[in-house]
């Protein structure tokens, strides 16, 4: 597969001594050349980025050293050898499986492990200690994407490639805010519409998220409708005359069936879906007119308690025209973590074995058993994440093991979920940071390597598995997840069968186990590589399964039909609407990621470039849904069973009536009140088990403290120094901290002053104590600013932009500029909009205004948009909102 070029604007040289590798967060899986001494480069022989990074990616370097790393094994809080953490595991595994049963035990593992890890926590759980109860945190995100793949075509299979995103006439983005989740992917389709003007986007999204800058058509979609639009298209394209007689006759079963539940939707689409006419028969239009077609779908649809649903009403409509497995046409799920496609592929996820073997396919469980000499395999499925976690809460389970991932966070019913982790009876925790939501719970916490560190696979959206390879040595005493895993077997009885010398010899073992018993019959097959050398597997290149020990392989499935399936035909799968609770005054609230952020910001959160442009808890609402709240005022929403969550409330005319969006990932490190999924039920679709993270119905109202403020500070103290606070990292020993309380103004200054305080720093002081205003800065004898810190009865308080770069520069200013938080002369502070170079949105503005009026001369005029690009859009907005000259 031919790398696509980067764009010049991306193109650098290699640092030296790099080491070729994978970028850790999203699951585009980029390649990326890294050095040891931190500089970040994408790779530009990677078929999966030709070179691109986002702004994440390019920021990799300043996540190696990061504070708060655990260093060495720590039980009861106390640091430990690795053979007394390690015996301390296994006797709490022994222990919960003789009071309760094989089944009184879990594994919870993540997305961010690698493939070999993966496989070995899979085996421990399901070959050895004998229970199913093994979940991912890809459960949260894919899991009905993988559902709806084995409904239609009998094994989770993407039949496409990221070539096909840049090769189709039609993209159609579903449920999938790409220019920020996925931007890489997005910057490759944005350079094919450069090329071929006539190549159409599409955004279905109750949103007007960054993605829709831009696009031919944006849906703003009622949400939870996606099934009444998608069976519109289905009735519409049958009743056009564009069904593939000839590919549905030879290559699928099940049509009637699917044609009769949509059309009882089809009708009244307009009405389900909350859709304008007008713009639901343009896209009906243009999907029926256009053969070169991909659907790409993402957490919007996955998310939801219809998502297994939603997913093969998408693929109904591809099936009926045989827009499949050919050359820009296709349905496309694509993943949110590095390596969740790994995981689906070793059976990390409850109700499958590995290698994409199945417990209800006579004969392979025991091609698992032989293979793992495992003679006390699970004999079925175990519990999926949801019902994992109410099983810790009811006492089922007395002995949890959670690997690189946060769940007190995470989960919906967040704080019932972090009640019942609290109250294990035996948690361990292996990670690389020391204080998480859920580490700091554990009896048991283990270092385990980090991106830097450690070597082995992933597998990506579109099937490739490349190789992480570590380039730094292990910090203190972190070992490899799969080795540490390994030890516990071995304390268990059982280290014969966990005995590799490393990862190449664990990938030899899962990819011999994906040929067994398979003469065509499963899809997922890369026995072609079992026979690797250490030498072979470290010199891996990117490869796109399957690699089948015998015969040549496509890259795409199911052009031809050869479905792994009864007969090897697919299935149309028959779904209806099923309309959601509405006019009942409350909002659904829709959660998701911010651009620059990654899942729980345990590194993303420390990088303060990463900060700048999203450095506090937002909730967006459409204006006429405010009830009156002011743009920029704190605002709770209050959901399931009570819980609440405080936010900074922003004006978005482009969210959907009804809607609201908070992004997830604020923690109890971060900004405790900001925890949104404590609102949101534990609703799971019945199919697949997959949460439904973005239909929670909130109530909005005033969050009134009795003032409001911000500290900016030389070290972090913490959230805790108020009722509502969120703390963000600006520079090497810089912390911002917005604040809110409720008691006296003067009280509350006098006592975060006293915080601060610092020895040969005196406080210059602004105050009016009848108006509940003070003021505050912390200056040395050279004029040096320590602190600022600023309290108000009223939010609307002067940008911190100018001050935070005055102190992380070690500036000086007049006290009268320090006290308005301005410069006295030259312009006012603006936020950041391109983290990349640190441009400012002014600056961006100010460039529109002296005649920049392209993406492009922004870019030469500022630098805007010249990095990863993933603020293109936002510059986009800014362009198509400036007034046209005269």
């Amino acid at each position: 597969m031919d790398a696509l070029p980067p764009p010049a604007s991306l193109t650098r040289d290699p640092p030296p001594r790099a080491v070729r590798t994978t970028c850790p967060y999203c699951g585009v899986g980029c390649g990326v050349l890294a050095a040891p001494d931190g500089r970040v480069a994408g790779d530009p022989d990677h078929p999966a980025n030709g070179g691109r990074l986002c702004s994440k990616g390019t920021a990799l370097g300043e996540t190696l050293d990061l504070p708060g790393r655990l260093l060495h094994p720590q039980v009861c809080g106390r640091r430990a050898s690795w053979d007394a953490a390690l015996d301390e595991v296994a006797e709490g595994f022994r222990r919960a499986q003789a009071e309760l049963g094989r089944d009184g035990v879990a594994l919870y593992v993540s997305g961010q492990l690698l493939t070999e890890d993966y496989y070995a926590a899979n085996k421990l759980a399901k070959g050895f200690l004998g229970t199913g109860n093994i979940d991912s945190n890809s459960r949260l995100c894919m899991a009905s994407a993988v559902a709806a793949h084995k409904r239609a075509f009998g094994e989770d299979v993407v039949p496409g490639t990221y070539e096909d995103l840049e090769s189709a006439d039609l993209v159609v983005l579903v449920g999938s805010n790409l220019a920020w989740c996925h931007p890489v992917l997005f910057q490759r389709i944005a350079a094919a519409r450069a090329l071929r003007p006539s190549m159409r986007l599409v955004i279905v999204d109750p949103r007007r998220t960054p993605s829709a800058e831009g696009a031919d058509l944006h849906l703003p979609i009622r949400p939870g409708s996606d099934v009444a639009l998608f069976n519109a298209l289905l009735a519409h394209l049958d009743d056009h005359g564009l069904t593939d007689r000839a590919y549905v006759g030879a290559h699928t079963q099940g049509l009637d069936a699917a044609l009769a539940a949509a059309r009882a939707d089809a009708a009244g689409a307009a009405a389900r879906t909350g859709l304008d006419p007008g713009a639901l028969a343009t896209f009906l239009r243009w999907f029926a007119e256009t053969p070169r077609t991909v659907t790409l779908w993402s957490q919007g649809i996955n998310q939801s308690e219809t998502g297994t649903d939603g997913a093969n009403a998408i693929i109904n409509a591809h099936l009926l025209t045989g827009r499949i497995g050919k050359p820009g046409a296709g349905p496309f799920s694509v993943t949110g973590q590095p390596n969740a496609m790994g995981g689906r592929e070793v059976g990390a996820l409850g109700h499958v074995l590995a290698g994409h073997l199945d417990w209800s396919v006579p004969g392979e469980a025991e091609l698992v058993r032989r293979h793992w000499n495992a003679p006390n395999l699970a004999t079925g499925p175990g519990l999926k994440a949801v019902d994992l976690f109410r099983a810790l809460g009811a006492g089922r389970i007395g002995a949890l093991w959670v690997m690189a991932t946060n769940p007190a966070v995470s989960l919906p019913e967040g704080e019932t979920a972090r009640e019942a982790i609290a109250r294990a009876p035996f948690l361990v925790v292996s990670d690389i940071m020391e204080r998480t939501d859920t580490a700091e719970l554990a009896h048991v916490r283990l270092p385990a390597l980090g991106w830097a560190e450690k070597s082995g696979t992933v597998t990506n959206s579109e099937r490739v598995i490349s190789r992480q390879r570590g380039f730094l040595p292990a910090p203190g005493e972190a070992r490899p997840d799969w080795w540490i895993i390994a030890q516990v077997a071995a304390r268990l009885g059982w280290g014969a069968e966990f005995a590799w010398s490393g990862p190449a010899a664990i990938f030899r073992e899962h990819a011999a186990l994906t040929g067994l018993g398979n003469e065509g019959s499963r899809a997922f097959d890369i026995s072609g590589l079992a026979g690797m050398s250490d030498a072979e597997y470290e010199a891996m290149a990117p490869t796109r399964w399957p690699v089948p020990a015998r015969g040549p392989a496509a890259p795409r499935f199911f052009a031809g039909g050869g479905f792994p399936a009864p007969g090897s035909r697919a299935r149309f799968v028959p779904v209806s609407h099923k309309p959601r609770e509405e006019g009942d005054g409350l909002l659904t609230l829709l959660t998701g990621r911010l651009r620059d952020q990654w899942h729980t910001m345990t590194r993303t959160g420390l990088v303060p470039r990463l900060m700048a442009h999203a450095p506090e808890p937002v909730l967006a609402v459409h204006p006429e849904d405010a009830g009156g709240l002011e743009d920029g005022s704190l605002a709770r929403i209050t959901g399931h069973g009570g819980a609440s969550a405080v936010l900074r409330l922003r004006h978005d005319p482009g969210q959907r009536r009804g809607t609201a969006f908070a992004p997830m990932h604020w923690t109890a490190q971060a900004s405790p009140a900001a925890r949104v999924n404590g609102t949101v039920p534990p609703v799971v679709d019945p199919i697949s088990a997959q949460p439904a993270l973005k239909s929670a119905r909130v109530a909005l109202s005033a969050f009134t403290p009795a003032w409001h403020g911000f500290l900016i500070a030389r070290r972090d103290l913490g959230p805790a120094i108020a009722e509502w606070a969120a703390v963000a990292v600006l520079g090497e020993g810089l912390w911002r901290h917005e604040l809110a309380g409720v008691e006296a103004p003067g009280e509350a200054f006098a006592r975060l002053a006293a915080l601060v305080a610092a020895e040969g720093a005196e406080w210059a002081r602004l105050e009016d104590p009848s108006a509940g205003l003070h003021r505050g800065a912390l200056l040395r004898g050279d004029g040096r600013v320590e602190a600022v810190l600023f309290l108000d009865p009223h939010h609307r308080l002067p940008p911190r932009d100018w001050l935070a770069g005055l102190m992380r520069e070690g500036g000086a200013a007049p006290v009268s500029a320090l006290l308005a938080g301005r410069p006295s002369d030259g312009p006012p502070p603006s936020p950041t909009l391109c983290v990349c170079h640190g441009v400012s949105q002014e600056c961006v503005r100010g460039a529109i205004r002296g005649g920049a009026c392209s993406l492009a001369a922004v870019g030469e005029a500022t630098g805007a948009g010249t990095g990863c690009g993933s603020c293109r859009p936002e510059i986009a907005a800014l362009l198509a909102a400036a007034p046209v000259p005269a």
